[in-house]
């Protein structure tokens, strides 16, 4: 909405004394050079670069733009950068509270302004993906005519949760998860910059660390977490941020958690183990470590996929959908949605029946091909569809399966070095135990009872 008086008020309040902003506030870009992240947005020349006036060819032709990427990136800093450097009226408005009313709100006093004062209007949309398409349409007569350059943004693919006529009009910025790097440097700036810290505190290295965790990639939560820490310390009358210090302003204990040490790869290991042994409990606190700690949730999703498979198998043939349904949903939504999908898939794969029979009997054809028992396949299974195939004796004999009772042809298919090996044996376990007595009865048909 547009500022009110009240607000206004606030306003110059705040860039008469700035330490009254939060400290995030305090640290927000004021140009593009100062933006964390998102370097392949920045670069000399580019579309972004462009829309400020940058470089040849002046300002990009696009007159609205949609940012797309995860929660805490700088959609927002990013849209506030552009109306500074631009020298324009901002307004903001979230798809979450505003309707078209309010947007035809905005749309009116940006006309209202282009004509009287001759001021050009920033409209930042938050969440465009939660308007309908109807209201989603209110916005092409401003931005087709130029009332406003509508700055979106978006955590869902705007192809799906876009309309076309507004995607087609508009420039396609995609957004990057901010790295500990990325938050590392901001951090630094925030304490040492007059209009951040000042140099007021020191940030030892195992607090950092902590900071960074607890931030989970989102700049804005980085900076009122040390915010906080910094104030306490103060207030105790030190100079140092201490990790207990961080734990105590956040409320948070710290995570002995290295998400590219020995720490990484041994709660991974634990949580797949504790699925395998049905511990449910101890598989959900080690999901919630590598959460906490930030981990990346794909990585989180690919090892529940292989579980599903290593661990489950054919006692459960519904895990591994499952699985994969928990990694689709993970790459569409991200955190902090996705924990609640890695924890149903979670939940599911440890209360599941086990078997591990998928892997060892790919295992045990592997070592069989490896030590040489591989052998010319057998003559009737050969492809007979190309001229002359007859002639060399291929596909001649093949009994279709179709064509006889019980569609079981017993014939042989295996070569001659492993006609017999038995490489599947299915447990009793869960939905297994029906592939039991089928796999019996088929060998029984295919003349190959017993072991």
């Amino acid at each position: 909405m547009e500022p009110d008086l009240f607000t206004a008020a606030a306003e110059a309040r705040q860039e008469k004394d700035p330490s009254s902003s939060p400290l995030a506030v305090r640290m927000r870009p004021r140009t593009l050079d100062e933006v964390v992240g998102q370097r392949h947005l920045l670069k000399p020349g580019s579309p972004l670069r462009r829309l400020v006036g940058e470089g040849a060819g002046g300002p990009a032709g696009a007159s609205s733009v949609i940012l797309w990427g995860p929660p805490g990136i700088g959609k927002t800093t990013l849209a506030h950068v552009v109306s500074q450097a631009t020298e324009k009226r901002f307004v903001e408005l979230s798809a979450i509270t505003a309707g078209v009313k309010e947007v035809r709100t905005v749309i009116d006093g940006a006309r209202r302004a282009a004509g009287g004062f001759g001021k050009e209007t920033v409209l930042f949309l938050d969440e465009i993906h939660r308007f309908s398409k109807a209201q989603q349409d209110s916005l092409l007569p401003a931005v087709e005519n130029r009332w406003v350059t509508l700055i979106a943004a978006t955590t869902e693919n705007p192809y799906f949760s876009v309309i076309s006529p507004l995607l087609s009009r508009s420039l396609l910025l995609t957004l990057e998860s901010l790295t500990d790097d990325d938050l590392k440097g901001l951090l630094d700036r925030a304490l040492t910059e007059e209009r951040g810290l000042g140099g007021a505190v020191a940030l030892p290295e195992e607090a950092r660390s902590h900071l960074l965790r607890i931030a989970g990639g989102d700049a804005r939560r980085a900076l009122t977490a040390l915010e906080a820490a910094a104030g306490a310390t103060l207030d105790k009358g030190e100079r140092e941020i201490s990790l207990e210090t961080v734990e105590e302003t956040v409320d948070r204990a710290a995570v002995k958690y290295d998400r590219d040490g020995d720490q990484h790869y041994d709660v991974a290991s634990a949580l797949i183990k504790s699925i395998r042994g049905s511990d449910v409990d101890a598989a959900l606190h080690y999901l919630a470590r590598m959460i906490d700690a930030g981990e990346d949730p794909r990585f989180i999703a690919r090892r529940l996929m292989i579980s599903a498979s290593e661990d489950i198998g054919l006692a459960d043939p519904t895990a591994l959908p499952t699985a994969v349904a928990a990694a689709q949903a993970v790459a569409m939504i991200g955190f902090p949605e996705a924990a609640l999908t890695l924890s149903h898939a979670t939940i599911a794969l440890a209360l599941a029946p086990k078997s591990n029979t998928a892997t060892t009997a790919i295992g045990a054809a592997l070592a069989d091909v490896r030590a040489g028992l591989a052998g010319p396949v057998p003559a009737h299974l050969r492809d007979g569809h190309y001229k002359g195939a007859a002639k060399l004796g291929h596909a001649q004999g093949y009994v279709y399966p179709h064509d006889v009772p019980g569609a079981i042809a017993a014939q042989q298919y295996a070569p001659d070095a492993v006609h017999g090996k038995r490489y599947y044996e299915p447990t009793r376990y869960g939905a297994e135990a029906r592939y039991a007595d089928v796999v019996e009865k088929v060998r029984e048909r295919l003349g190959r009872p017993g072991s």
